[in-house]
């Protein structure tokens, strides 16, 4: 674990293109949001580790604002073992469904810092993945 300031060393690695997430030492959970103790345990022994950021959509909601276009909230099952949730955006929202294989990427321009964001994966990612 890296001080007392998980969240800060999140921030700071998402900042440097990579989705980050926590590893338990001792019983080897997936840990997300970033914590100081393991959610599953109770161990303070987190490593950190980096996502390759495939996972698949566990539930989506679309939202429709009264101002601006609707867009896509999902929950998404990283490959890795954790749950995180974000937009998916480059597609029209029906797009979306349970079960869509998603790519990870980092979304800078985000006026509050760096964020996941999801796309859908292409064919060659998932089949690579798969192979």
């Amino acid at each position: 674990m890296t001080g007392f300031a998980p969240h800060r060393e999140y921030t700071d690695r998402l900042a440097a293109g990579a989705v980050p997430f926590q590893t338990c030492d001792r019983c080897h959970a997936a840990v997300f949001h970033p914590r100081v103790i393991c959610p599953a345990c109770g161990a303070v022994e987190l490593s950190w580790s980096e996502s390759a950021g495939l996972g698949t959509v566990y539930s989506v909601s679309v939202l429709s604002p009264r101002e601006g276009p609707p867009y896509t909230v999902a929950l998404v099952d990283l490959d890795e073992g954790f749950r995180m949730m974000s937009t998916v955006v480059g597609v029209p929202a029906e797009d979306v469904r349970i079960g869509t294989r998603v790519r990870a990427r980092i979304d800078s321009a985000d006026p509050a810092g760096p964020r996941v964001v999801f796309t859908v994966a292409t064919d060659g990612e998932v089949n690579d993945e798969r192979a």
